[in-house]
């Protein structure tokens, strides 16, 4: 990890990531606000995640403390059906995709890792979890298109998928200026996965 990282933190989170037939089915919902609205901070299709818990800066050692009990919880949990539903926005700047399917296990693996994160220390914030699918970013300076486009979204139901990993994720944000980036740290398979 310290190649990939050479700084002695990293931001990171847990999530879940869509498998890519369904990204792709919701790209295509969303061709036309892609033309109609380029001035969004598109977030690239591969970085799509739905973040269970968000962990902030942490020290590469805790992130390497974590990595096991995370997997064992992966191992003893069955795959999330789960599908991506229609389109909403967080205070006219944020895009996302709605979360439909077993929304009530959803809640409850969440529990069960934010459990695990802060038996092994890492003190999280109180957010409730609010499934979604980050989509797009209004620029400071153009707020237009996002209100918008989480309308066009708001008929879209995507195709029920399986989640097969847990994924823990670290980004680049709070490194300089530039698009974020992310990678997997690491990820699991859930004990039913195939």
């Amino acid at each position: 990890m310290n190649d990939q990282y050479p700084t002695s933190t990293v931001r990171a989170f847990i999530a879940l990531a869509p498998p890519d037939d369904a990204k792709a089915e919701l790209a295509r919902a969303l061709r036309p606000a892609y033309e109609a609205y380029p001035g969004m901070r598109w977030n690239h299709i591969e970085d799509w995640h739905i973040t269970l818990a968000f962990l902030g800066e942490l020290p590469v050692a805790t992130v390497r403390l974590l990595q096991p009990p995370l997997a064992r919880s992966a191992a003893a949990r069955n795959p999330l059906k789960l599908a991506l539903h229609g389109g909403g926005h967080f205070d006219g700047r944020v895009l996302w995709s709605g979360i439909d399917g077993d929304l009530e296990g959803l809640h409850l693996l969440a529990s069960e890792i934010r459990a695990v994160v802060d038996g092994c220390g890492v003190v999280l914030e109180g957010r409730p979890l609010r499934p979604h699918l980050t989509l797009a970013r209004a620029r400071r300076n153009d707020p237009t298109g996002v209100v918008d486009a989480a309308a066009e979204l708001d008929t879209f139901t995507g195709r029920p998928w399986s989640t097969p990993r847990l994924h823990l994720v670290a980004s680049n944000t709070a490194r300089g200026p530039g698009p974020i980036h992310y990678r997997d740290v690491d990820s699991w398979p859930f004990g039913g996965a195939l």
